[in-house]
């Protein structure tokens, strides 16, 4: 469709909504009155002009499910350009869109599975399985005792679950009456035994009874950081009900557990029932065969189940027609939630008050010559019920809310790249429109059968800015509806960095990022997190203006990271900075985080051939993703538009299930910490950005170790990064010419500095020649101390091991550089295939030492200290 009957299309559609819009089109006069679900009462800051209150239903397209006929397990849309809609839609929706939501105040359910986390921990009263986990489940009976309920609760007395079968039928659950008293209270410890670091999703469940309080307190401890949340349990009784994502330590331990008790102001009862840590692995059976994969890779059917819905939910084809009982239940599910609620009043549920329901697809279209974009389209469904929903009011709202969402999403992709299509706005009969009884919209984002659209589709950028898009189009709506004020979060601040000031004391700073698209998203402050040493990050502190001072502890590795917020909620973090106070230390040495690259994976764009070669390059995520199906086979250009294994962008299914990590942020905070293990020198940190715009004295410091990761100008993605731009060479020549000494480390160090002056700025400053880059997969390790002659060091001695392919740990460069030795300078480690991986350079004062691969991704923490120790031991002689 072009663009002038597009345009003319919602034109019309726009007109015929406000010619059948009635007096309560609008829902100002239709609201839930009480207590959110939950709340989080530790957080800082209230949000009055956001979502606050607003409770949603988003979901990522489809998910794995059983293929009856076949007898197996399948993905619902092909392996496509290293990717299918299975996977990809969840790259949009869970490191952005959710997040953007809840933390402008949203409350979100997803009928499928939130975390990737493959570990699933439940601690429960019915102790089946407590003590064969080691898990702690712990009474502690106050004025009330705690007692059975006299409902069926949640047991999980099996692996797995066949259809029909409901877990949250098939144990008990337990009560007490509230106490206004903390000498009086009753408590419940949920204590798991984990077994690996990481965050995790922790959920509750508990059950509705009619003098269920609505303010039942669950403190989560993670680290040793605690977090209260109040739970309304009025609502939601008898699911899973989300309090959010943990940094929880591995073992079992009381800093790392969830406590229930039965304090509060009114008199009511508290209920308990189980705990869950962890997103887990599909449980649900289906002819005989379990998926094998993350649930959160499975489709709404099978975590319905999970979650406790009634069969009529997830499967109501009968268990005959999974690909139909998927589609159908991801509505279901969110009428059964919302049922009894102020905006479902008409169907039984658990009476959350969910207001909109939105599926995130990619299906658009195709451009079969494969030339240009497709772009986007929203489907929705106006005329089905005689037009009204469950309430009475119109459901053109669902149409007025589609329309508004395309032409956010158009306005803002233009403007920030230059390019993007709108295909059509649908309103037809589709399922995930037509089941739920709210407002309800589907947004095809692009088409992921498209090179063009998916060039843009792969690159983190891009994802965040259609996020942000959808989410600023939910906020207004929303507020729309309730004739309330729409204030947009605010940007994550830039330019983060710490200077050392004297005896312990330092100074954070950082800067407002201004967001062009939208004049409401001003900071009206920020959000200050801090970790100790291995304990988690706290629940922030409000900072009114960019910068602070602080004293720090002797001997902690102190870290922190910032959020700016306003009155529409809070923006994303910063990287993680660290700081480190040695009493005894006569230097001072600067980290500086040079790797903030997120991009798409290696594109093949030629008159023949397009797509994306993941052998080349993975791309660089936000945290860990679990985004590829395989690795693309067929790049021929002219195949565009064809089906099957001799189409454009045909993938195989070698990488499905697997997680990759990304740039998780926090590559100072591991490079402070190996620093400060040698406990002689005092470290703080700063970003590269900080650096480049003379936010830091360099000149203070006696040392800069510089951590560029996978940081390069990869010539694809739709942000420009680099290792060293001109404006930094200038400051690093600088600083080395006033004998300043530099550890620098990356992945392409080298690659990225190709041109006859970028060579010249190596060879001068570090006395390095780039001499190739090598693939990791034919690698080792980095073998050879740095002191050892090198001839008595066998070539099979192995230093430390790399990682070196994609996982679901800690990112993993697929390249390294090799480096050769210029002038006087040495040799300093050298891969297993016998090539120099780094060059030491030692003259008088002025000293240096150029790794070519990064230093954090040496796997095992002691090698990767001693090889820091090593280092700074000859740099600071």
């Amino acid at each position: 469709m072009n663009k002038f009957l597009l345009w003319c299309n919602l034109l019309v559609c726009a007109c015929f909504t406000n010619a059948l819009a009635q007096p309560n089109a609008l829902l100002v006069d239709l609201d839930y009155q009480g207590r959110p679900l939950t709340t989080n009462l530790s957080k800082p800051f209230n949000i009055t002009a956001g979502l606050g209150g607003r409770y949603l239903s988003v979901w990522a397209s489809h998910g794995l499910y059983y293929e009856t006929k076949r007898n197996s397990w399948q993905w619902q849309r092909p392996p496509l350009f290293g990717t299918n809609e299975d996977l990809f839609t969840p790259t949009i929706v869970l490191p952005y869109l959710i997040p953007m939501l809840e933390k402008a105040g949203a409350i979100v359910l997803s009928p499928r599975e939130r975390d990737l986390q493959t570990e699933e921990v439940i601690v429960d009263n019915d102790a089946n399985n407590n003590h064969i986990y080691n898990h702690i489940y712990k009474e502690k009976n106050g004025l009330h005792h705690w007692r059975n309920t006299t409902a069926s609760g949640f047991a999980n007395p099996r692996t797995t679950y066949a259809d029909g079968e409901n877990p949250f039928l098939m144990g008990t659950a337990r009560m007490a009456r509230t106490v206004q008293r903390e000498d009086k209270r009753s408590e419940i410890a949920f204590i798991p035994q984990i077994k690996n670091d990481g965050e995790k999703a922790v959920y509750v469940c508990y059950q509705t009874l009619p003098k269920s309080t609505d303010n039942a307190l669950y403190t989560v401890y993670h680290k040793g950081q605690a977090t209260t949340i109040s739970v309304n349990q009025r609502m939601g009784g008898g699911t899973w009900v989300y309090l959010g994502t943990f940094d929880f330590g591995k073992g079992c331990s009381e800093n790392n557990c969830v406590v229930l008790n039965n304090v509060c102001t009114r008199d009511g009862m508290v209920t308990a029932d189980a705990v869950r840590f962890g997103g887990g692995m599909g449980n649900i059976h289906r002819g005989g065969n379990i998926s094998g994969m993350p649930r959160a890779l499975e489709g709404a059917r099978y975590a319905a189940q999970w979650y406790g819905a009634p069969q009529e939910v997830y499967s109501s084809k009968e268990g005959r027609d999974d690909y139909g009982d998927d589609v159908n239940a991801r509505g279901l599910i969110s009428n059964w939630w919302a049922g009894g609620s102020v905006f479902l009043p008409t169907k039984p549920g658990l009476g959350i008050p969910i207001e909109l329901c939105l599926g995130i697809h990619s299906d658009a279209g195709a451009d079969k010559q494969s030339k240009n974009i497709v772009g986007s389209l929203a489907i929705c469904t106006s005329y089905f019920n005689d037009g009204r929903l469950a309430t009475g009011v119109t459901r053109n709202l669902s149409l007025n809310f589609a329309e508004s969402m395309l032409e956010t999403i158009h306005n803002d992709l233009v403007q920030k790249f230059g390019r993007w299509e709108i295909r059509e706005l649908i309103d037809k009969n589709y399922s995930e429109t037509r089941m739920p009884d709210i407002p309800s919209a589907i947004l095809e984002t692009l088409s992921h059968q498209n090179f063009p659209d998916m060039r843009l589709g792969h690159d983190p950028n891009f994802k965040f800015t259609l996020a942000r898009a959808v989410y600023k189009s939910i906020l207004r709506f929303m507020c729309n509806q309730h004739a309330t004020t729409a204030i947009v979060s605010p940007l994550a601040p830039s330019n983060f960095h710490i200077n050392y000031l004297y005896n312990g004391r330092i100074k954070l700073g950082w800067s407002e990022t201004k967001d062009e698209l939208e004049p409401t998203a001003k900071p009206r402050g920020y959000i200050l997190y801090t970790a100790i040493d291995s304990a988690g990050f706290d629940n922030g502190r409000i900072v009114k203006q960019n910068e602070i001072e602080l004293s720090l502890r002797p001997h902690s590795t102190y870290s922190f990271k910032v959020a700016a917020v306003n009155q529409g909620g809070e923006s994303f973090t910063t990287e993680t900075l660290s700081a480190y106070y040695q009493p005894e230390a006569t230097c001072t040495i600067l980290v500086v985080d040079g790797f903030d690259r997120l991009s798409s994976p290696a594109v093949i764009s030629t008159p023949l051939q397009q797509g994306f070669d993941l052998n080349e390059d993975f791309g660089v995520s936000l945290g860990t993703q679990a985004a590829w199906v395989g690795y693309q086979q067929n790049f021929n250009k002219r195949a565009a538009g064809v089906d099957g294994w001799q189409g454009l962008g045909y993938s195989d299914t070698s990488l499905q299930g697997q997680l990759v990590a990304g740039n998780d942020q926090n590559t100072a905070r591991t490079h402070v910490e190996d620093i400060a293990a040698i406990k002689k020198y005092n470290v703080v940190s700063a970003s590269m950005k900080a650096v480049e715009k003379g936010l830091c004295n360099l000149s203070r410091y006696q040392c800069i170790d510089i951590a560029l990761g996978l940081q390069r100008n990869d010539g694809h993605s739709l942000v420009k990064y680099k290792t060293f731009t001109p404006t930094v060479q200038k400051i690093i020549r600088e600083y080395s010419r006033n004998n300043g000494r530099l550890i620098v480390s990356g992945a392409y160090v080298g690659t990225d500095m190709r041109d006859s002056l970028e060579q010249v700025f190596l060879a001068d400053v570090f006395k390095a020649s780039f001499e190739g880059a090598v693939r990791t997969d034919t690698l080792l390790a980095a073998i050879r101390p740095l002191a050892s002659d090198t001839d008595s060091i066998p070539r099979d001695s192995v230093v430390a091991l790399l990682y070196k392919s994609p996982n679901a740990v800690h990112y993993a460069p697929q390249m390294v550089d090799v480096l050769s030795p210029l002038d006087n300078a040495t040799t300093g480690y050298r891969y297993a295939g016998w090539w120099p991986a780094s060059v030491a350079y030692v003259a008088g004062s002025r000293r240096s030492h150029l790794f070519g691969f990064p230093l954090e991704c040496i796997k095992d923490r002691e090698d990767r200290r001693r090889i820091m120790a090593e280092t700074i031991d000859t740099i600071m002689k």
